[in-house]
């Protein structure tokens, strides 16, 4: 519950807390506030349980974690019917990198070696968006400034 509060905030919650209450009402505080967290708790529980019961008996291995979309879907991926597992082990993601990476750059993907530096448009794949020339402005509309 508290797991991402460090050592300073603890110690600042409890210097505050004494300083608000003050010594001699501080176990009161506590003790009522554990006790409002004990009964969220237990209405937390009966209506998890309440739902279980209403779902019915071909929902009881229903857990209230599933609902969340992070456990949902990992959930469903690691499932064995959709052959996933097989799907993942297949794609070698280093080798189709290293294709596209080659189709990008020109050269043929059986050779590792970087192509020369001719500067012919045959050798080498435009990438570039430029479709003008590079001293062309745009039009001006002094309407608009």
């Amino acid at each position: 519950m508290f797991n991402d509060i460090g050592a300073l905030e603890l110690v600042t919650i409890i210097v505050l807390a004494v300083l608000v209450f003050g010594p001699d009402k501080l176990p009161k505080v506590i003790q009522d506030v554990m006790r409002t967290v004990r009964k969220i708790r237990e209405f937390s529980e009966s209506a998890k349980h309440d739902i279980r019961q209403e779902l019915g008996p071909e929902f009881k291995d229903f857990e209230f974690e599933d609902l969340n979309p992070k456990t949902f879907i990992r959930k469903q991926l690691d499932n064995e019917d959709l052959g996933i597992k097989e799907i993942r082990n297949g794609f070698d993601l280093k080798k189709e990198m290293a294709e596209v990476t080659d189709a990008v750059h020109g050269r043929d993907s059986d050779s590792s070696a970087p192509s020369s530096g001719s500067s012919s448009s045959g050798d080498r794949v435009d990438m570039s968006k430029r479709t003008e020339p590079a001293d062309h402005r745009p039009p001006f509309d002094a309407d608009a400034t």
